[in-house]
């Protein structure tokens, strides 16, 4: 570039680039959610079980997460722009092929080469946008990329519910090929090319280990449910593994001359304090609401997946709407105000309205209850993200970015996972309890009645009991669940408590 600074452009060239740059992201981080709405869907043309079709998110989520650890690497030596547009080119080509799967296997190795992109397209498009604006501008910045990381997520269930049912699951797959085609060009004619870069080496071995604890633990949290847990010889396995991998990176770490991540980030207690912020309330907390809504509405409210989708987006739009609003006030008044903000909205809601949520509640008032919790997200990603790049040497901005993205990634997986075991451990606690305090005789003459009035078998009368007795042990088992996952935003809470304790020197960019 001409100027001096990447931020010394015009506002129509500035508004341009980041158009392009979150049109990629926003593509990229909806197609996640999508596809978790379809993937129920692909048992029959895939010709497999829900324990297979799993494996269409697994190995997404385990490419992804490699993907990120070479995303410092590959900007560093080739740039944000040649990366960006290679992960939009990568995820484009595989989403075609994900398209034209006609079996498990197909989709899966399409699934993989589109996880690489997404990593790709995520790093380099939050470098690339946080660039474009100068510094006492960064809030803005960030807000309009929260559109994209929080928004997106949220609005996938609506798409993904609208797609299937007005035309098919491969549709899903095939719209984002033409969105990718236009921004590879519009990337190629008119992004801006980095004139200065940093050439570095790999840490070949390092890579290899971290990359072999992160799919072990991915895999492990997501099949966990599957296997029985620690009940399980391969969960097991696959957890002696993934600490292994972990404990072995780590001593390498120690005696090599170029590590793959530089630990001395953790030093500035900002940055420390935002990236367990980042862990535990969005990853182990909030990461639950967004897997929790869309089951609840579909499987309690008992909605089509489309009306599931569009109960959602009620809350979507309020992250959509506050996102820029967070970034305007991070701007205006400093970032930890702002995320103490948040906080207290987040956890207002988790804690006191989420849990209200069952199947008695009209559909008007659950959409209310969940619109401060639209807010509290909106409100939170745009300030940590401020806090964490500002408290970063600039020249270690995008190892700042990678971390960050895997700390959601890994957080978010033991958030689903959380959820998903919290889920059959209250529902089977609660239909226990059900069994225990039934009057059993009174139970008896009211399931005779039910026989002689319905005219039913007795065996068939039982079992619609019994499934009314586990709905309803569902049901109330939600309740515990949702607020289960706000205690988890209670302990993120104490590392945003923590930041007010101490004051932080940024040489580099001074205090957020």
């Amino acid at each position: 570039m001409a100027s001096g600074h990447p931020w010394e452009i015009s506002p129509f060239q500035r508004a341009l680039y980041t158009f392009i740059v979150m049109v990629g992201a926003f593509m990229a981080i909806l197609d996640t959610t999508v596809v978790d709405v379809i993937v129920p869907k692909l048992t029959g043309p895939l010709a497999t079980d829900m324990y297979g079709v799993q494996w269409i998110i697994t190995s997404y989520m385990v490419a992804a997460a490699i993907g990120l650890l070479l995303c410092e690497y590959l900007i560093k030596n080739f740039g944000s722009k040649a990366v960006y547009l290679a992960g939009v080119a990568l995820f484009s080509l595989a989403s075609l092929a994900c398209g034209l799967s006609s079996s498990l296997e197909q989709i899966i190795a399409a699934r993989i080469v589109q996880g690489l992109g997404e990593a790709l397209i995520m790093v380099t498009s939050h470098v690339m946008v946080f660039s474009y604006f100068p510094p006492e501008r960064k809030g803005l910045a960030m807000g309009i990329f929260a559109l994209g990381v929080s928004f997106a997520p949220a609005l996938g269930p609506t798409v993904g519910g609208y797609l299937t049912e007005y035309y098919n699951w491969r549709m899903v797959f095939f719209i984002n090929v033409p969105i990718g085609l236009i921004l590879v060009i519009a990337g190629l004619l008119y992004l801006p090319r980095e004139e200065e870069r940093e050439r570095i080496s790999l840490n070949f071995l390092s890579l290899f280990l971290l990359s072999l604890a992160t799919v072990a633990l991915l895999v492990m949290l997501s099949k966990g449910q599957q296997y029985g847990w620690f009940n399980s010889v391969e969960i097991g396995f696959l957890l002696y593994l993934s600490l292994v991998g972990y404990l072995l990176y780590g001593l390498v770490e120690l005696h090599s001359e170029r590590r793959l991540i530089d630990f001395s980030l953790f030093r500035r207690s900002d940055f420390t304090n935002g990236i367990l912020i980042y862990f535990f309330i969005l990853g182990f907390s909030m990461y639950q609401y967004f897997y929790l809504l869309p089951v609840y509405y579909e499987h309690i409210k008992g909605l089509p997946t489309l009306q599931a989708g569009i109960a959602v987006f009620a809350f979507a739009l309020f992250i959509g709407i506050f996102s820029p609003v967070a970034g305007l006030l991070s701007d205006r008044m400093g970032a930890k105000p702002t995320i103490a903000i948040a906080t207290l909205i987040y956890l207002f809601t988790a804690l006191f309205l989420l849990p209200r949520l069952n199947y008695y509640t009209p559909l008007s008032q659950a959409i209310l209850l969940t619109i401060p919790f639209g807010i509290g997200m909106g409100m939170f990603f745009a300030p940590v993200t401020v806090l964490l790049l500002k408290s970063a040497p600039p020249e270690r901005s995008e190892l700042a970015i990678v971390l960050m993205d895997y700390v959601r990634f890994v957080g978010g997986s033991f958030g689903t996972a959380l959820a998903t075991n919290n889920m059959e451990y209250f529902k089977n606690l609660h239909f226990d309890r059900m069994v225990e305090i039934q009057n059993r005789e009174y139970l008896q003459w009211f399931l005779e009645r039910v026989e002689r009035l319905l005219e039913l078998p007795r065996e068939v009368v039982e079992e619609v009991f019994r499934r009314y007795e586990l709905f309803m042990s569902y049901n109330y088992g939600f309740s515990n669940t949702f607020f289960h996952a706000a205690l988890w935003a209670l302990l993120g809470t104490l590392f945003v408590i923590a930041l007010f304790l101490g004051k932080e020197r940024n040489e580099n960019s001074g205090s957020p």
